[in-house]
């Protein structure tokens, strides 16, 4: 589990040593991850500080005790190619991934469990 959190982190370094802030204005990375340096990021690498952060809260999440974080493949989220609507980034797989279903809003009104069972009283007699 202390390992989860290597991907971003590598990811976060990667952008911080190709940031203006850092290249160019000569700042020491730990300066430009706060204020008043931090505004001047890429939003990716802004992203990136704040993913690191939640996983490495997630490492003391006692409701995440069990699983851990879930590692990463960075480059899928921040480029935005994770198109599953699904998709938790940092906590694991979703408890309730099946119970939520895509409509259209023509279905038609499925019947109440009591009133199936009501129909099927009705025919036993």
């Amino acid at each position: 589990m202390p390992s989860s959190c290597q991907d971003i982190r590598a990811a976060l370094a990667q952008c911080l040593q190709e940031s203006d802030c850092v290249m160019i204005q000569r700042n020491k990375p730990g300066d430009c991850l706060r204020p008043p340096l931090i505004d001047t990021m890429p939003t990716k690498c802004q992203q990136l500080k704040k993913g690191y952060g939640e996983c490495k809260r997630g490492m003391v999440d006692m409701r995440k005790r069990f699983r851990g974080n879930q590692p990463i493949a960075v480059s899928k989220e921040i480029e935005g190619g994770a198109q599953d609507p699904g998709h938790q980034l940092y906590a694991g797989k979703p408890a309730f991934s099946s119970t939520a279903k895509e409509t259209s809003g023509n279905e038609p009104i499925e019947k109440d469990w009591r009133e199936l069972e009501n129909e099927k009283f009705r025919k036993g007699l």
